[in-house]
């Protein structure tokens, strides 16, 4: 070939200039699949999947194919700026590294020096790789107040794990006869996983999914049940109760090893599957076959989902009643049950927690959702933030040092932002240009994760220390190194943050016996030794117990005992509707239900890159049954008027039966239709002040013709 082909197929050679670079894709974490980027005169010129990744295996999704694209983008930021105008106008300045760094310290200790450390939040969107660090610089500084967006995602699924296991555990996927898949689509939200999916299907692996919608893995389901959304708790109920009615509860493991099993057993007597398909809508010979699918399996596993099920008014309490099978069928700490997954040794949570909570103030949001101080030891909540800011109760709120934070991932943003106008100081670290940046008075800009170096831990017995593919861009730093410049700023003196990445990488990976050096020369993951792996045998229950109160799998929580006098805080998993019903004769006639992802989009990462809007038109649209549509004179491409109590959007109907009737699904994130700004500020779920994003009331309704009122 000439060189002319050569560079015009852009084969990586010494007649080309082009070079190959390993690295791993961070636009979807935490999947973080593997990337072969080739370069020339360093600029990324190609994106590929790494064959030689052991966990894509040289799959790539439309985000990652997208990384050009994504890297490139016209909304990235150049530079630190300074507010100049007011709050929300959007009117900044170009500064220096040094003038922003300072500027962030100072008002941070002023606000420290005169209210208190705890007065000031240190919050956390995406990425998610620096959070160690965040976390790390917050409680050194003595604020209690680290905030991830786990205030509306993940968080409540481990919360409900942890008031009934005590701690976090997964599905042995790869020895399991049966797989129960509760409101999760892997093929849209993780490449990684999907090909582990698929794989045991090939084998024979049986599959239950439970999901409104039709997806590419209800496709592949021996049974599919389809709720109404925000039920999920009654359809687990009724499966409890076939299984008992049936005989074939594990009653070896529930006598031993739980709590709580006779209010559990006499409370599933009210769900015969025909109540539960007035509950639901699912079909009573549906849910038996379920049932007797997952009990009579040798051995059964629980895929939950971090969002999906939580992000209901009633969440916490469904996922108890879920993940109660587990325990019912003797299918917890078994081969192919439900296991504790192991890790490998490090110093990860000596590091990112520094400090005890004990020894700080209340965390914001825990005198509104006290289950968050007994059970989650991570993270305070944001859905508390406003309300404290506004009342400065149980202490004020002044300033904010936020990364990759985004305001509209909250019910009611509008709201949100007004109390963020009441902040003192707030300085935003980000990729790209957003809406939240208009409140900041300091704008930092980060550099991707092509751009830098990280340490990522996988499932799979393998982690990574990567390398930069290429230079930051324009005066962009990693978000890691603006917070350990940041942390000798502010006066914390810590030995490990105040001298830079590879010093913190080096102690967290201390027990392996490795360095970040030594690790970077190892592009497409090191394989831990047996020695470097930390973990419990799958039945450590048998001899520790279960981290709980009681030492005992807990159909009745000991945790929620405690505060049964809070609403909603009942100690069995009790089943209560979503808090908004349509009712024959309401002028809110459907369930809405949002965020469900597609596959080349995450959140709103991805709106403003070219090729996925080649993939999914960018218009905004709601779908929904075509049956639905019809009774509303409502065809395909028609314009029309999304509503709630709360408000109003005007999309596009996208017609489809993959929406189960009655219930109308939108996407999330979309600038053009935020869907967001459709559920009040205290329409959650009580335990864990999670929004009810996915069961809720709404009317459809055509547009007015153009040339009149419009919407």
């Amino acid at each position: 070939m000439t060189q002319q082909q050569l560079l015009k197929a852009k084969i990586p050679c010494l007649e080309t200039g082009i070079t190959l670079k390993k690295t791993i894709c961070g636009i979807c974490d935490p999947q973080q699949c593997g990337l072969k980027l080739s370069i020339k005169d360093g600029r990324i010129i190609k994106a590929e999947g790494n064959e030689d990744h052991p966990g894509s295996g040289g799959n790539l999704c439309g985000k990652g194919a997208a990384t050009r694209q994504y890297v490139y983008s016209e909304k990235r930021l150049k530079t630190p700026l300074k507010r100049v105008g007011e709050r929300g106008e959007g009117k900044f300045i170009p500064i220096t590294w040094d003038e922003a760094l300072d500027t962030v310290a100072r008002e941070l200790n002023k606000a420290k020096r005169e209210y208190g450390p705890e007065s000031v939040m240190f919050t956390s969107g995406y990425s998610k790789y620096y959070r160690p660090w965040l976390s790390r610089l917050c409680l050194l500084f003595g604020s209690p107040n680290y905030i991830t967006e786990t205030g509306a995602c993940f968080e409540a699924m481990h919360m409900a794990k942890c008031l009934v296991a005590g701690c976090m555990d997964g599905p042995d996927m790869g020895r399991t006869d049966c797989l129960l898949v509760w409101s999760s689509n892997p093929f849209y939200t993780g490449v990684i996983n999907a090909k582990g999916l698929q794989a045991n299907l090939d084998r024979g692996m049986k599959m239950i999914v439970v999901d409104p919608r039709i997806t590419p893995t209800t496709q592949r389901a021996a049974v599919h049940l389809r709720p109404r959304p925000g039920t999920d708790g009654a359809v687990a109920l009724g499966m409890a109760n076939t299984i008992l009615m049936e005989g074939l509860e594990d009653r070896g493991f529930i006598s031993q090893y739980t709590k709580g099993f006779e209010e559990y057993r006499t409370y599933a007597a009210q769900f015969t599957p025909e109540r539960v398909e007035e509950l639901t809508g699912v079909p009573a010979a549906e849910l038996r076959a379920a049932a007797l699918l997952y009990a009579q399996s040798k051995s059964a596993a629980i895929m939950a989902s971090a969002s999906p099920v939580v992000h209901h008014t009633n969440g916490v309490q469904n996922y108890r009643a879920i993940f109660s099978l587990a325990a019912l069928t003797g299918n917890y700490g078994k081969p192919g049950g439900q296991a504790v997954p192991p890790g490998i040794k490090s110093r990860m949570r000596e590091f990112s927690y520094p400090v005890a909570w004990s020894d700080l103030p209340q965390r914001v949001g825990v005198d509104q959702y006290p289950i968050w101080g007994a059970v989650c030891d991570d993270d305070a909540t944001g859905m508390g933030i406003p309300r404290q800011i506004r009342t400065g109760k149980p202490y004020p709120l002044k300033a904010m040092f936020g990364v990759g934070f985004n305001h509209r991932m909250y019910p009611d943003p509008a709201a949100f932002a007004e109390a963020m106008k009441e902040l003192d100081f707030i300085a935003l670290v980000d990729l790209f240009d957003t809406e939240t940046l208009k409140y900041a008075d300091i704008v930092l800009p980060a550099c991707s994760s092509v751009e830098r170096s990280e340490l990522r831990f996988y499932g799979n017995g393998t982690f990574i220390v990567t390398e930069p593919a290429i230079e930051p861009l324009y005066d962009s730093k990693s978000d890691v190194d603006i917070m350990c410049l940041l942390s000798s700023r502010l006066g914390i003196d810590d030995p490990l943050m105040n001298h830079g990445l590879d010093t913190c990488l080096d102690y967290i990976l201390e027990p392996t016996g490795l360095t970040a050096q030594a690790l970077r020369a190892y592009p497409d993951t090191f394989r831990a030794t047996p020695e470097m792996m930390a973990g419990k045998p799958l039945d450590y229950f048998k001899k520790d117990g279960f981290p709980t109160p009681s030492g005992k799998f807990e159909f009745a929580s000991s945790v929620l005992e405690r505060f049964s006098d809070h609403p909603g805080h009942d100690p069995l998993p009790l089943y209560h509707p979503p808090g908004r019903e349509p009712r024959v004769g309401d002028e809110f006639d459907l369930v809405l239900n949002t965020g469900s992802r597609q596959p080349m989009l995450v959140h709103t990462r991805m709106y403003h890159v070219g090729w996925s809007q080649t993939v999914f038109p960018m218009r905004a649209a709601c779908d929904m049954n075509p049956a639905d549509a019809k009774k509303r004179g409502i065809v395909q491409g028609d314009e029309v008027v999304l509503s709630t109590p709360e408000g109003s959007l005007a999309v596009m109907a996208n017609l489809t039966e993959a929406a189960l009737p009655g219930v109308v699904h939108i996407f999330h994130g979309n600038a053009k239709a935020d869907v967001n700004t459709l559920f009040p500020m205290e329409y959650v779920d009580p335990i864990s002040g999670y929004p009810g994003y996915k069961s809720a009331v709404c009317k459809v309704e055509k547009a007015p013709a153009r040339g009149g009122q419009g919407v």
